[in-house]
């Protein structure tokens, strides 16, 4: 059944993300739906905000108003979260709700994805994609939680650290 299990976009009262998210997740608990409604999410970023010349890190939403689910749309779903108070309704047309694509909920980096890593700092990798596709070079820093690998590579008779995903490069045998 998790294959079926889609991402779709509800919309809310500006300023009731968090409370739509938190009454949907006890609804989900108390009817037992975790079969149908699989997650809940307030897509959200740490920002720098600067007040008077002191620098604080905030939490800001960055969609205002709506409030990601991933569910197996039934019609018991639909009228779950429908009829949850601060919502008002599925993101699509005349309210019927229409699952975000592949490509979209990886844009918005909704589920993370793991990336197995089998190099590490010193190994000799070969770029697999984007401009220097074909190119080897020398990893010096491994990021996993940014998805980030830098790699040193010889060109014109020079070192030039380049920054790269990390399923960009492959270690060479």
């Amino acid at each position: 059944m998790q294959e079926n299990a889609k991402w779709y976009v509800v919309h809310t009262y500006s300023g009731y993300e968090n409370k739509v998210a938190s009454n949907l997740e006890k609804t989900v608990e108390n009817r037992n739906l975790h079969d149908l409604i699989q997650e809940i999410r307030v897509p959200t970023e740490m920002v720098t905000e600067v007040k008077d010349n002191k620098r604080r890190e905030v939490e800001r939403k960055i969609f205002p108003g709506y409030v990601l689910v991933k569910m197996i749309l039934t019609d018991e779903s639909w009228y779950v979260v429908r009829n949850i108070r601060g919502c008002t309704g599925f993101v699509g047309p005349s309210s019927k709700p229409i699952p975000l694509t592949d490509e979209e909920v990886a844009r918005l980096g909704v589920e993370k994805r793991e990336v197995e890593v089998s190099y590490q700092a010193g190994d000799h990798v070969s770029i697999t994609d984007g401009s220097l596709e074909g190119f080897i070079g020398l990893v010096d820093q491994v990021e996993p939680e940014k998805n980030r690998v830098r790699v040193i590579v010889h060109m014109f008779g020079r070192e030039t650290p380049v920054e790269l995903e990390l399923d960009q490069v492959e270690p060479v045998e």
